[in-house]
Protein backbone atom coordinates (compact mmCIF):
# COMPACT_ATOMS: atom_id res chain seq x y z
CA UNK A 1 0.00 0.00 0.00
CA UNK A 2 2.38 2.44 0.54
CA UNK A 3 4.47 1.86 -2.90
CA UNK A 4 1.03 3.31 -4.32
CA UNK A 5 1.27 6.30 -2.07
CA UNK A 6 4.37 6.89 -2.98
CA UNK A 7 4.01 6.09 -6.49
CA UNK A 8 1.33 8.86 -6.44
CA UNK A 9 2.90 11.16 -4.57
CA UNK A 10 5.87 11.05 -7.01
CA UNK A 11 3.21 12.02 -9.88
CA UNK A 12 1.93 14.45 -8.31
CA UNK A 13 5.22 15.64 -7.67
CA UNK A 14 6.23 15.41 -11.08
CA UNK A 15 2.62 17.41 -12.03
CA UNK A 16 3.88 19.91 -10.16
CA UNK A 17 7.48 20.64 -12.01
CA UNK A 18 5.56 20.48 -15.36
CA UNK A 19 3.03 22.68 -14.37
CA UNK A 20 5.74 24.85 -12.76
CA UNK A 21 7.80 25.20 -15.98
CA UNK A 22 4.85 25.67 -18.02
CA UNK A 23 3.60 28.39 -16.44
CA UNK A 24 6.78 29.93 -16.65
CA UNK A 25 6.92 29.40 -20.38
CA UNK A 26 3.63 31.15 -20.65
CA UNK A 27 4.41 34.04 -18.15
CA UNK A 28 7.61 34.16 -20.79
CA UNK A 29 5.91 34.74 -23.85
CA UNK A 30 3.31 37.13 -21.77
CA UNK A 31 6.52 39.47 -21.27
CA UNK A 32 8.13 39.67 -24.89
CA UNK A 33 7.62 37.89 -28.32
CA UNK A 34 10.45 36.76 -30.72
CA UNK A 35 9.90 40.74 -32.37
CA UNK A 36 10.22 42.41 -29.30
CA UNK A 37 6.99 43.84 -29.51
CA UNK A 38 4.79 43.16 -26.25
CA UNK A 39 2.35 40.68 -27.03
CA UNK A 40 -1.50 41.37 -26.09
CA UNK A 41 -3.51 37.25 -26.32
CA UNK A 42 -2.04 36.40 -23.30
CA UNK A 43 -2.92 39.21 -21.28
CA UNK A 44 -6.29 41.16 -22.35
CA UNK A 45 -8.03 39.36 -25.01
CA UNK A 46 -9.58 36.24 -23.20
CA UNK A 47 -12.60 37.13 -20.97
CA UNK A 48 -11.66 34.71 -18.88
CA UNK A 49 -7.91 35.70 -18.49
CA UNK A 50 -7.06 38.10 -15.55
CA UNK A 51 -4.67 41.01 -15.93
CA UNK A 52 -2.90 43.07 -12.98
CA UNK A 53 -4.96 45.67 -11.69
CA UNK A 54 -8.18 43.44 -12.87
CA UNK A 55 -10.71 45.74 -10.50
CA UNK A 56 -9.63 48.85 -10.57
CA UNK A 57 -10.15 48.35 -14.25
CA UNK A 58 -13.41 46.60 -14.86
CA UNK A 59 -14.83 49.26 -11.62
CA UNK A 60 -13.65 52.49 -13.26
CA UNK A 61 -15.11 50.98 -17.13
CA UNK A 62 -18.00 50.82 -15.69
CA UNK A 63 -18.59 54.14 -13.92
CA UNK A 64 -17.26 55.90 -16.96
CA UNK A 65 -19.67 53.36 -19.19
CA UNK A 66 -16.48 52.15 -21.39
CA UNK A 67 -15.78 49.01 -22.75
CA UNK A 68 -13.79 46.84 -20.00
CA UNK A 69 -11.95 45.44 -22.96
CA UNK A 70 -11.09 49.54 -24.32
CA UNK A 71 -9.72 50.48 -20.87
CA UNK A 72 -7.09 47.40 -20.62
CA UNK A 73 -6.44 47.34 -24.18
CA UNK A 74 -5.38 51.36 -23.73
CA UNK A 75 -3.63 50.42 -20.40
CA UNK A 76 -1.69 47.83 -22.08
CA UNK A 77 -0.62 50.21 -25.42
CA UNK A 78 0.41 52.44 -23.35
CA UNK A 79 2.75 50.98 -20.33
CA UNK A 80 2.20 47.02 -20.58
CA UNK A 81 0.28 47.08 -17.30
CA UNK A 82 3.38 48.93 -15.18
CA UNK A 83 2.22 51.27 -12.64
CA UNK A 84 5.60 52.56 -12.60
CA UNK A 85 5.86 53.61 -16.27
CA UNK A 86 7.49 56.81 -17.38
CA UNK A 87 8.15 57.70 -20.94
CA UNK A 88 10.22 60.03 -22.80
CA UNK A 89 7.44 62.88 -23.06
CA UNK A 90 7.38 62.72 -19.24
CA UNK A 91 3.90 60.95 -19.48
CA UNK A 92 3.26 58.56 -16.02
CA UNK A 93 1.87 55.61 -15.14
CA UNK A 94 -0.07 52.81 -16.39
CA UNK A 95 -2.41 55.34 -18.37
CA UNK A 96 0.48 57.17 -19.01
CA UNK A 97 -0.73 60.97 -18.22
CA UNK A 98 0.82 63.73 -18.71
CA UNK A 99 1.09 66.16 -15.39
CA UNK A 100 -1.21 68.49 -16.86
CA UNK A 101 -3.78 66.23 -17.37
CA UNK A 102 -3.68 64.23 -14.54
CA UNK A 103 -3.72 67.62 -12.53
CA UNK A 104 -6.91 68.28 -14.65
CA UNK A 105 -8.48 65.06 -13.79
CA UNK A 106 -7.62 65.44 -10.05
CA UNK A 107 -5.30 63.12 -9.86
CA UNK A 108 -2.74 63.72 -7.12
CA UNK A 109 -0.48 61.02 -7.61
CA UNK A 110 -0.33 58.89 -11.48
CA UNK A 111 1.77 56.37 -10.14
CA UNK A 112 -0.86 55.03 -7.64
CA UNK A 113 -3.09 52.62 -9.92
CA UNK A 114 -5.94 53.37 -8.26
CA UNK A 115 -6.05 57.66 -9.35
CA UNK A 116 -4.06 56.56 -12.82
CA UNK A 117 -6.83 54.14 -14.00
CA UNK A 118 -9.93 56.40 -12.85
CA UNK A 119 -8.03 59.77 -14.33
CA UNK A 120 -7.29 57.35 -17.74
CA UNK A 121 -10.40 56.23 -17.98
CA UNK A 122 -12.33 59.37 -17.01
CA UNK A 123 -10.06 61.43 -19.87
CA UNK A 124 -10.99 58.61 -22.44
CA UNK A 125 -14.25 58.61 -21.66
CA UNK A 126 -14.03 62.89 -22.33
CA UNK A 127 -12.57 62.28 -25.48
CA UNK A 128 -15.02 59.72 -26.69
CA UNK A 129 -17.87 62.21 -25.69
CA UNK A 130 -16.13 65.23 -27.72
CA UNK A 131 -15.16 62.72 -30.94
CA UNK A 132 -18.43 60.03 -30.94
CA UNK A 133 -15.72 57.98 -32.21
CA UNK A 134 -13.25 55.19 -30.42
CA UNK A 135 -10.74 55.41 -33.17
CA UNK A 136 -10.36 59.61 -33.17
CA UNK A 137 -10.76 59.55 -29.18
CA UNK A 138 -8.10 56.31 -29.41
CA UNK A 139 -5.66 59.19 -31.73
CA UNK A 140 -6.56 62.37 -29.51
CA UNK A 141 -5.15 59.85 -26.49
CA UNK A 142 -2.08 59.03 -28.32
CA UNK A 143 -1.26 62.16 -30.02
CA UNK A 144 -3.13 65.25 -28.23
CA UNK A 145 -6.74 66.60 -29.15
CA UNK A 146 -5.04 69.25 -30.76
CA UNK A 147 -3.61 66.88 -33.19
CA UNK A 148 -6.77 64.90 -34.25
CA UNK A 149 -8.24 68.47 -34.30
CA UNK A 150 -5.98 70.13 -36.78
CA UNK A 151 -5.89 67.06 -38.81
CA UNK A 152 -9.97 66.84 -38.70
CA UNK A 153 -9.37 63.36 -37.64
CA UNK A 154 -6.45 60.50 -36.68
CA UNK A 155 -3.33 62.09 -37.63
CA UNK A 156 -1.15 61.23 -40.49
CA UNK A 157 2.00 59.77 -38.18
CA UNK A 158 2.39 56.45 -38.04
CA UNK A 159 2.99 55.91 -34.56
CA UNK A 160 -0.58 57.00 -33.68
CA UNK A 161 -2.20 55.06 -36.57
CA UNK A 162 -0.15 51.54 -35.40
CA UNK A 163 -1.61 52.72 -31.82
CA UNK A 164 -5.62 53.26 -32.64
CA UNK A 165 -5.32 49.90 -34.71
CA UNK A 166 -3.17 48.09 -31.95
CA UNK A 167 -5.78 48.95 -29.32
CA UNK A 168 -8.71 48.39 -31.27
CA UNK A 169 -7.00 44.78 -32.33
CA UNK A 170 -6.46 44.47 -28.25
CA UNK A 171 -10.27 45.16 -27.57
CA UNK A 172 -11.90 42.83 -30.03
CA UNK A 173 -13.22 45.86 -32.11
CA UNK A 174 -12.74 46.52 -35.45
CA UNK A 175 -12.25 50.00 -37.15
CA UNK A 176 -16.07 50.01 -38.22
CA UNK A 177 -17.02 49.85 -34.46
CA UNK A 178 -14.80 52.64 -33.63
Amino acid sequence: MSWMIDSISAQFALARVQWGALRSIVEGLARSDQSGRRPIRTHISHGRTSVPFEALITAAARRHGLPVQLVKAVIWAESNFDPNAVSAAGAKGLMQLMDATAEALGVEDSFDPAQNIEGGTAYLRQLLDRYGSVALALAAYNAGPGTVDRYGGIPPYTETQTYVRRVLEAAGMNEWEA
